[in-house]
């Protein structure tokens, strides 16, 4: 894998509130010219989290609104034997992704092929290219059968959702990293929020780690840096005691909580591996309206400190750092997604300037 530091950088998470992708692109490379992203625009159905990774999936229909997996169609086994077959082409064969199931198109995907084709009037060299995919435990458990049983809980559709997903994270990271710099992959997994509560019943921390592992191993195949993004409160040693290079979380939400694992944070630190600070406010626009650069440089100081305290050197948590989002900005206002993109910049500009 690519060694990569943070060095305080600003990166985004995801979606932006507009409705042309080359315009998104340019916003992009104005507020984190140094680690660029390609773009979702929720405005696009086919752009949605729980929809834009599908393609590929055996089995999938669109009815009466739903979007679910419908397994009693007697072409399903022959559509899973398929999938086998393209997958193990890959895995075991040899064969290139390009051309396969396991691509991003730009049908549901629009924003991975603008951001290449506009890589050449970006106003720097970045430092790294950002992708994501929906995580396999938020699309598992959100995407259903015809019974509206989730496909985390029948064994064939679980496996065939991690691999597709791995696979598109895997190619992802190949495509990205041809641009001659690291490719940075988060997998977003909102539906960790959910861990120890009755909507997960029965699914263990072991079931959970399995599958993020095959999905970042397989980015890690294509030499791309691997991160999970939580904008919410979880289990956080699901991710610390993961193989992931990057922690992403809402800071301005639930730092305290993270800063409980305080021992499981160390050893992170001495890993090498980087914490991506959620720490301008996304989900409540009261927030967004009063928090300024200043104040939340200020909350950062104070968590850098409790950090510190921990026995981390100041100078190893600028440098195994970036500057976030809490999450997406897509469900915003432009007014109050732009605000929250200056704030990423300057906040990041300032903790850089101090290191």
């Amino acid at each position: 894998m690519t060694p990569f530091k943070g060095n305080g950088l600003a990166v985004l998470i995801g979606s932006l509130p507009a409705a042309d992708h080359e315009q998104a692109i340019r916003m992009v490379f104005e507020y984190t010219p140094e680690i660029p992203l390609w773009v979702q625009l929720p405005t696009y159905p086919e752009e949605a989290m729980m929809v834009q990774f599908l393609p590929g999936i055996p089995g999938v229909v669109q009815s009466q609104g739903r979007v679910f997996i419908d397994t009693s169609e007697p072409a399903f086994d022959d559509e899973l034997l398929k999938f086998y077959e393209d997958y193990l082409m890959v895995t075991e064969g040899g064969s290139p992704l390009d051309g396969t199931r396991f691509v991003l198109t730009d049908d549901t995907a629009k924003g991975f092929f603008t951001i290449l084709d506009l890589m050449n009037s970006a106003p720097q060299r970045p430092v790294a290219l950002k992708g994501q995919i929906t995580g396999p435990v938020t699309l598992a458990t959100g995407l259903t059968d015809q019974n509206r049983r989730a496909a985390f809980y029948d064994d064939r559709l679980l496996d065939v959702v991690v691999k597709t997903l791995a696979m598109k994270g895997r190619w992802q990271a190949e495509k990205l990293s041809q641009l001659g710099v690291p490719a940075i992959i988060f997998i977003d997994e909102p539906g960790l929020a959910g861990f120890g509560t009755s909507a997960f019943v029965s699914i263990s921390g072991e079931d959970i780690g399995r599958v993020l592992s095959e999905v970042i191993d397989a980015i890690h195949q294509a030499g791309g840096i691997a991160g999970v993004h939580v904008c919410a409160n979880t289990d956080w040693s699901l991710i610390l005691d993961s193989s992931a290079d990057i922690l992403s979380f809402d800071a301005y939400g639930f730092f305290d909580r993270l800063a409980l694992y305080e021992e499981p944070l160390k050893a992170f630190f001495d890993q090498g591996r980087t914490l991506a600070w959620g720490i301008v406010p996304t989900s409540d626009s009261k927030d967004i309206e009063k928090e300024t650069a200043e104040s939340l440089l200020a909350k950062w100081d104070s968590q850098e400190a409790r950090l510190e305290a921990m026995g981390i050197d100041s100078a190893r948590i600028v440098a195994q750092s970036l500057i976030t989002p809490s999450c997406g900005t897509g469900s915003l206002t432009p007014d109050q997604a732009l605000k929250v993109l200056e704030m990423t910049r300057r906040v990041s500009q300032a903790v850089r300037s101090r290191a």
